[in-house]
């Protein structure tokens, strides 16, 4: 899997990176999710609907799985911020 660099901000003199995995794991998903409907889009063009529909239920649940992880991601960030 694809493994994103750390954020840097020049706001300030320090550099953050993104807390945990969550961030990294909601952004595969996300990815996993748009390659599944990039792929479900041309077996449509090539009228293989039941393949399709196929990608497009893989799509979904990656989808799914990704706003699980961001929500999680915006959690841990949360909580990291009140410290």
């Amino acid at each position: 899997m694809e493994r994103f660099p750390p954020i840097l901000l020049q706001l300030t003199s320090e550099v953050l990176t993104m807390p945990g995995d969550s961030h990294v794991r909601a952004a595969e998903f996300h990815e996993r999710a748009a390659h599944a409907h990039r792929s479900a889009a041309v077996q449509h063009g090539k009228e293989d609907h039941l393949t399709a529909h196929e990608l497009s239920k893989q799509a979904l649940e990656h989808a799914k799985k990704a706003f699980e992880q961001s929500q999680e991601a915006h959690q841990k960030s949360a909580e990291k911020s009140k410290k």
